[in-house]
């Protein structure tokens, strides 16, 4: 097969990875990742930014959007994105609009994160620069629910009722999308009542993917059962015709499915080790390339050794870099290094851009501040790259 040429890709390209960012931008970046690559100072910082949103104290909310929510989210609302959405469509860079408000368990929360969902497919719908939506499962469905649906567990009429219109609201979900030609993510979520969710997600499939890839299912690869899994599920989606669309990422719930396995007396699902999450991941990129004829996929990631895999991949296997089945992702604000120096090279690249109200978004906002704490001699990826960048622009001046 012959190999399909793309442009040499370095994720060291700082003049590419920070193109978008005037000289201002970039100092106030460098500011921010130093502040959190000081764990104690995030720590503390953010037990003081929840205590402040909860009293109303003049001035926090401000303070929040001018720093750690306008570097990671894209706005309060759809609308408050859109510039956004625009400036990354700029560097090729699509979009991904993730409506990141927990819901508080009621059907009128449900059905509010529902229409929500169904108003970024709208847009998606409208707009060149918006590849995907996304939703979790939880944000639609009550997860003692899916919990009992998995274990097995007799619903009362009242939980049956409850799960069917879920089911309600993930179909209309995925039927838009599909009206629409929109690809629509379903996140991952805990062990206990993932089994659940595939059940939905396959079921999606098997209605909405049979001339393409629309609904998309996601692996976390950090349990180590997930390549075995997209193998089976590749098999019957080859089997019962349609499409599998496969989101490929390493996972989110690492602490909390170690606490509940050893509370609950059962073996953790989790790998052992880090690299043998890597080696999964990178496995599984490898299956999913050899079988690009049934699945689509999107690498969410934020490794640069997994993301330089894929490119290899695709090479060997001689697919363009702008093969609408591979698509690769990250987090808005991150890895700007990956996802800027894929679109320069004409690889489908997307980042998640977050949204909703600055007091809903806070447990993800501060997730995305432990995450940048502490590694790599007290200075993470990110602050470094930013300080190479700024070093560069200097000595060319």
């Amino acid at each position: 097969m012959p190999v399909t040429q793309a442009p040499p890709i370095s994720f060291e390209d700082t003049a590419v990875a920070f193109a978008s960012k005037p000289d201002f931008a970039l100092r106030k970046m460098y500011a921010l990742f130093a502040a959190m690559n000081n764990n104690t100072l995030v720590k503390a910082g953010g037990g003081l930014m929840k205590v402040a949103l909860k009293w109303h104290l003049p001035g926090t909310k401000a303070l929040i959007k001018s720093t750690i929510f306008n570097q990671f989210c894209g706005g309060e609302t759809i609308k408050q994105c859109v510039p956004v959405v625009e400036e990354l469509g700029r560097y090729n860079i699509g979009t991904i609009l993730d409506y990141s408000v927990e819901g508080e368990g009621s059907d009128k929360s449900f059905d509010h994160t529902r229409d929500e969902i169904l108003a970024t497919i709208d847009l998606a719908h409208r707009s060149k620069h918006i590849p995907f939506s996304v939703f979790k499962v939880t944000g639609l469905a009550d997860s003692g629910v899916l919990e009992k649906v998995q274990a097995s567990q007799p619903l009362s009429a009242a939980e049956q009722a409850s799960y069917d219109r879920s089911k309600a609201r993930v179909d209309a979900i995925c039927e838009r999308a599909h009206r629409y030609g929109v690809r629509v993510f379903v996140d991952a979520e805990e062990s206990w009542f993932q089994e659940t969710i595939d059940n939905l997600a396959y079921d999606m499939m098997a209605k909405y993917n049979r001339e393409s890839a629309i609904v998309f299912n996601t692996y976390q690869l950090y349990r180590h059962d997930r390549l075995e899994a997209i193998q089976r599920d590749c098999e019957n989606a080859q089997r019962d015709g349609y499409y599998l669309g496969a989101k490929l990422v390493r996972g989110a719930y690492m602490e909390k499915e170690a606490r509940r396995a050893v509370a609950q007396g059962y073996p953790t699902p989790i790998n052992p080790t880090k690299e043998a999450s890597d080696q999964l991941y990178n496995d599984a990129l490898r299956y999913c390339v050899e079988h690009v004829g049934r699945i689509s996929i999107c690498a969410g990631t934020h490794n640069e050794a997994s993301s330089l895999l894929l490119t290899q991949l695709m090479q060997q296997h001689g697919l363009r870099p702008g093969d609408q089945r591979i698509w690769f992702a990250q987090l808005y604000g991150m890895s700007d290094n990956l996802s800027y120096n894929l679109a320069n090279a004409g690889y489908n690249t997307a980042k998640y851009v977050p949204y909703g109200p600055v007091e809903a978004v806070m447990p993800y906002l501060l997730r995305r501040a432990d995450e940048n704490t502490a590694i790599a001699g007290q200075s993470s990826r990110e602050f470094l790259l930013i300080q190479k960048e700024i070093s560069r622009r200097k000595s060319i001046r």
